[in-house]
């Protein structure tokens, strides 16, 4: 039995249960779903985190059975690059993403539990971080890190990404990591970004929230995130300058210009704004600016998404051409933009 693939499904199951029960109960103040929903959460938190380890499990004993695990790891590999091959393909990069989010909420949840105790706030925030973690878990089920090679009957081999009771075929060895991504920077540049990107989730969410509740609360849950996934933006683009400077050899050069490069300093730019404008916030100014910047750094991150994944645009970074899985995060990408729109507008004719 493929308890990998199982997991992945049930993750989405009781994502999309944490978020729809808390949400059909929110207006009657429903404390039992609000239990339910939490528990949920837990749920999808821990089958989630333990699918990603069980990954990392197979990535590090070269289970090649599985198709992710033969494109992206092999037994020649230092044991880091092994565990490395976690975020060397979009499966374990979205996988190690959506842990991130949920972790993250479970400490903010935790920390703010008491100054935002049955706010509506709060809860919206939840809910908006919680639908983010949906739409990833969504991407991995149609094209699932736990994907496995099977025998057909007349002998050829094919990869399933529904049965996960399928005899799993013996691949006896994988054909390893991208010779490119073969360097120590490879273990600490992905994740230094995804967990960046994690964090931009929760200043998003409480600036969602804010211009639903007029809560002006969302600043100090928003911004301490915000210091967070800058802090790690950071560290994620010097790093892979570093890289980019040692393997691809850009003119003697930290930074090309290269396409996935640029859509990933853009979320830091926006989120560099927003630090500033904080200050002025806390003042009574910037009423519009603060939680627009908040939401545009997300979206940005999402874009930059897009550009990895979509093929569109040539770079050394992107992993594939236009999927069905671009299209979802195109889809999810207008959505943002289009709801964020709106709200905004709505906000700044209230203020102007």
């Amino acid at each position: 039995m493929n308890l990998g693939m199982i997991l992945i499904w049930l993750s989405l199951v009781t994502g999309i249960g944490a978020v729809f029960s808390d949400y059909v109960e929110h207006p009657k103040n429903n404390t039992s779903a609000s239990t339910l929903s939490r528990k949920l959460e837990i749920a999808c938190l821990a089958m989630a985190g333990f699918s990603m380890l069980l990954l990392m499990y197979h990535l590090y004993t070269v289970n090649a059975s599985y198709s992710y695990v033969y494109e992206h790891s092999s037994t020649d590999l230092e044991w880091y690059y092994r565990l490395s091959a976690l975020w060397a393909g979009q499966e374990g990069s979205l996988l190690l993403w959506a842990v991130s989010i949920l972790f993250i909420l479970k400490i903010v949840e935790h920390t703010d539990a008491g100054r935002f105790s049955g706010a509506t706030l709060m809860r919206t925030t939840r809910l908006i971080s919680l639908s983010v973690v949906c739409v990833f878990m969504g991407l991995l089920v149609l094209k699932n890190p736990f994907s496995a090679y099977h025998a057909l009957s007349g002998g050829s081999v094919e990869v399933t990404n529904w049965n996960p009771f399928v005899e799993m075929y013996n691949v006896p060895y994988g054909q390893g990591m991208n010779p490119l991504l073969r360097n120590p920077w490879m273990a600490v540049h992905p994740p230094m970004l995804f967990l960046g990107y994690a964090a931009f989730t929760i200043p998003f969410a409480a600036a969602i929230g804010n211009l639903l509740t007029h809560d002006n609360r969302w600043e100090s849950i928003s911004t301490n995130w915000m210091r967070v996934a800058w802090l790690f933006l950071t560290l994620g683009i010097g790093l892979g300058g570093f890289w980019a400077y040692e393997v691809l050899g850009w003119g003697a050069w930290f930074w090309s210009w290269d396409p996935v490069e640029t859509s990933s300093l853009i979320p830091w730019v926006t989120a560099t704004a927003y630090l500033h404008a904080q200050l002025r916030y806390r003042h009574g100014e910037y009423g519009f600016i603060a939680p627009m910047l908040a939401v545009i750094s997300f979206i940005m991150v999402v874009f930059a998404t897009f550009v990895t994944r979509s093929g569109m645009w040539a770079s050394v970074h992107s992993w594939q051409d236009f999927t069905a899985e671009s299209a979802i995060i195109a889809v999810f990408l207008v959505t943002l933009i289009v709801s964020s729109t709106i709200l905004l507008a709505k906000r700044y004719f209230e203020e102007y």
